[in-house]
């Protein structure tokens, strides 16, 4: 195989950008996800894709729901702090603020909208897990498009 080909071609498939709340051991914690795809309309169900051996993984597993963040164009500052390592306090979210709905997982206050799903079933697929949520909670807060990854400098793939 071209493994140059690969790369570049898996890396042109249309990402969106998310913050994924969870809850677990006691409290919240959030991520970024950008592997999302819608995958039944009856029941309506997503499928979200998360690194294997991740602390967020093992959330997923334990709190058996989470929250799809989406976040307007403007918002990269706000994605950028899911990616940190999170700091040594615990603090995921440091000043942003979040509420907890019908799940119990972080729904960004800067969320343009948001899905809250319950988890399904994990399937193991390679160096990733396929988390099978169904879609219990929706809510469009503003009608602003969402962050993609075209909008970004960054990539995840390939």
């Amino acid at each position: 195989m071209n493994e140059q080909a690969k790369k570049e071609i898996l890396r042109k498939i249309p990402y969106g950008l998310y913050v994924i709340g969870v809850k677990g051991g006691g409290g919240c914690h959030a991520f970024t996800g950008s592997w999302l795809s819608q995958c039944s309309m009856k029941p309506p169900k997503v499928m979200l894709g998360v690194r294997q051996g991740t602390h967020s993984l093992d959330l997923l597993r334990e709190g058996k729901a989470f929250a799809v963040n989406f976040l307007g164009k403007g918002d990269i500052k706000v994605l950028e702090q899911f990616f940190k390592a999170t700091p040594a306090d615990g603090n995921r979210f440091g000043d942003l603020e979040f509420s907890l709905k019908k799940t119990g997982t972080p729904i960004l206050g800067k969320a343009v909208s948001y899905l809250e799903c319950a988890v399904q079933d994990i399937f193991e697929v390679g160096d990733h897990s396929i988390v099978i949520g169904e879609v219990v909670e929706a809510e469009v807060v503003k009608p602003d498009p969402p962050l993609v990854m075209g909008d970004t400098p960054w990539h995840y793939g390939g």
